[in-house]
């Protein structure tokens, strides 16, 4: 199937691992011409390198960006004045218990997991709806309805960014600017993975053991049993961002696995 995504531009913040990395690989071998964000340029670097091994002709550039700052989101906006499509992919996460979590935390999440999106997504939205075409997905989590208590500052950024796309999508009525959200299920990104494998090593069992573990224990209502990977992610995400997905605006889109149990 054609996506029709051949030179589309496209910004994907928090995209050097994890979701985000899977989500460039794709859009890069379907022809788009994709911006990559992370911290640093060397963690940069190396993303283009392994996604052009993989695709040799991606059409890569990379912008460093650290969220909790504004001058650099200025930037960055500076640097790439247009794109077609805005996927506001960077979070960060960190399990912790409620009352142990301060002010200063609470914080950091909001600019980051939250005020990325609103701060770019205010930015390019107009030069979208002035050119009648244009594409803004903000990669959400089943923990957006099924707030963790082990992550209840992450649930709230995410429950935060469903709000934030629907509201967004009415401003895109009439138009062939759409505005979405995807829920992903857990999935073994860099940074879940480095958390099952410690809490494996704290349990003195195996990654594979602790994998069931955690299903059974904490995401017990899974149909899927297992992580989903970024690349079942990207694959959706993908057809969000391409022409074909028309009639899909202001939606919620789950890949979790069927962790939420609702119809």
């Amino acid at each position: 199937m054609d996506l029709q995504l051949t030179n589309k531009k496209v910004l994907i913040t928090g995209s050097t691992a994890g979701i985000g990395f899977a989500i460039a690989k794709r859009l890069a071998a379907e022809g788009a011409i994709v911006t990559i964000n992370g911290r640093t340029q060397k963690r940069i670097d190396e993303a283009i390198a392994n996604i052009k091994k993989e695709v040799p002709s991606a059409n890569l550039n990379g912008i460093v960006a650290d969220f909790q700052n504004v001058e650099e989101i200025t930037n960055l906006t500076k640097q790439v004045p247009e794109v077609d499509i805005l996927i506001n992919n960077v979070a960060v996460f960190n399990p912790q218990n409620f009352v142990d979590i301060p002010d200063e935390e609470w914080q950091r999440f909001f600019d980051i997991n939250i005020m990325s999106g609103v701060r770019l997504s205010r930015f390019y939205l107009p030069k979208m709806l002035s050119k009648n075409w244009g594409r803004i997905i903000f990669i959400s989590s089943e923990s957006a309805l099924n707030i963790p208590e082990e992550m209840v500052h992450y649930g709230m950024t995410k429950t935060a960014q469903l709000a934030i796309s629907r509201g967004m999508a009415e401003t895109t009525r009439g138009t062939n600017v759409t505005v979405n959200s995807i829920l992903p299920g857990p999935t073994s990104s860099e940074g879940v993975s480095d958390f099952v494998d410690q809490l494996a090593q704290s349990k003195n069992i195996s990654k594979a053991d602790m994998e069931q573990e955690f299903f059974k224990s904490a995401r017990p209502s899974s149909i899927l049993q297992r992580f989903t990977t970024p690349d079942e992610i990207a694959n959706l995400v993908v057809y969000v961002a391409s022409p074909l997905s028309s009639a899909t605006n202001g939606a919620a889109l789950r890949a979790d696995g069927g962790v939420y149990k609702s119809i």
